[in-house]
């Protein structure tokens, strides 16, 4: 080994939710630790996140920006369903709460790196070498070199450190997400409300997912998802800020990136890379929802290159996978299927729409939402809901109400 050469336990290619987590995971548990992100960008998201996570990941109230104590379903033909919560979802700005995350890890012993990564390459003694292209970096400047034990790849959707290793990566599917950064407008106009998120089914704004307006407090985010290609979000957050009163307000910043809508089959590589977050598809099919999920894949994540690191056993990286589709895959599989069904015209939208009014419907909603599992608790609310589904799809009950 060259004298030169710095050398790491384990490497973390992302400094997202999940990428910082795995980092801090890590770093407090002794290992030495990178944390590489390519800095400059932030991500679109509307920034939800359960109150659990503040507890589950030691996280600060500070960090939030606003507290939703509702949302509102608003429907193709404009009719409004609210489901108040019990509690509050928390929002938060992904400016300055993925950075804290990364101060975090930092504290922790984590050496921060800010540069794009570039490429892995195996070495016959099971280490990596990781070429990243410093941010301050020109072209003509050599890359930098870092060697590691294991990598944690959480660069996001479709992942450079994904598609250098883990076959398939590229075939995850995918929607489109822009959205706006705006100053909020005084509570009250075109019934805008800084303590309720508000998700529109219309396929004017998107055809094939949601419209959505989420307060921060001083700032809003307006957005939009979509896998149909040509089909303009710029347009569609244009109209909908001027449906809402937001044309004017002024934009603070703009931002779009790819959504997975489905884990990959695999995590690991089977030598010594992990996937976490969006890298590895850990986003919620229907919802989109991902910080909550970012944050656990890269706790499993960060658990399992610990083990590995400590045993040497390969099987420990498939760890990660395994525990969080076990403890979310059947969720997974369920938004999914809603997805595919409720989501494809806006005749179904409507009735969709049309079932969240239901007292049963919003309570099991709500109780998955807040703590991140299928409610059993109430078997005779399931064959409500089972019923009243299936009088939606047979056309038997009316979305005209």
């Amino acid at each position: 080994m060259s004298e030169n050469e710095t050398t790491y336990d384990i490497a973390v290619i992302g400094g997202g939710p999940a990428g910082a987590i795995a980092a801090w995971e890590a770093a407090r548990q002794g290992k030495t630790t990178l944390l590489l992100d390519r800095g400059g960008r932030i991500k679109p998201c509307g920034g939800a996140i359960p109150p659990r996570a503040f507890e589950e990941f030691e996280l600060p109230d500070s960090l939030l920006a606003a507290r939703a104590n509702c949302a509102r379903m608003i429907s193709p033909e404009g009719r409004e369903v609210d489901m108040p919560i019990n509690g509050y979802v928390g929002m938060v700005d992904r400016e300055h709460f993925d950075e804290w995350l990364c101060e975090r890890a930092e504290t922790a012993g984590a050496k921060r790196a800010t540069g794009r990564f570039m490429r892995i390459t195996r070495r016959d003694d099971g280490r990596v070498d990781i070429a990243y292209r410093a941010r301050a970096a020109t072209r003509d400047m050599p890359e930098t070199t870092v060697v590691a034990r294991a990598v944690v790849g959480a660069d996001g959707a479709r992942s450079s450190v994904a598609r250098q290793t883990i076959a398939g990566a590229e075939d995850i599917p995918f929607v489109a997400a822009y959205h706006e950064i705006v100053a909020s407008p005084p509570a009250g106009t075109a019934g805008f409300d800084g303590a309720r998120c508000d998700v529109y089914y219309q396929g004017k704004l998107s055809p094939d997912f949601y419209a959505w307006v989420f307060p921060h407090g001083e700032q809003t985010s307006v957005g939009v998802g979509t896998a149909i290609k040509g089909f303009s979000m710029r347009q569609a957050i244009e109209d909908l800020r001027a449906s809402t009163g937001m044309a004017e307000s002024t934009t603070i910043r703009r931002e779009g990136a790819p959504i997975p809508l489905k884990p990959l089959k695999r995590w690991d590589d089977g030598h010594n890379v992990v996937l976490a977050g969006d890298a590895a598809g850990g986003v919620a099919p229907a919802s989109g929802e991902g910080i909550y999920y970012a944050l656990l894949s890269g706790r499993l994540a960060a658990e399992a290159v610990i083990a590995f690191c400590e045993t040497g056993q390969v099987k420990q990286l498939a760890r990660a996978r395994k525990r969080f589709m076990r403890a979310h895959g059947r969720v997974f599989w369920i938004l999914r299927q809603m997805q595919r069904f409720w989501y494809i015209n806006d005749k179904r939208r409507e009735r969709f729409v049309n079932i969240c009014r239901d007292p049963d419907v919003q309570h099991l909603t709500w109780e998955a939402y807040m703590h991140k599992r299928l409610v059993k608790a109430r078997p005779l609310a399931h064959f409500r809901i089972f019923c009243k589904d299936m009088g939606h799809l047979l056309g038997l009950v009316s979305s005209h109400r």
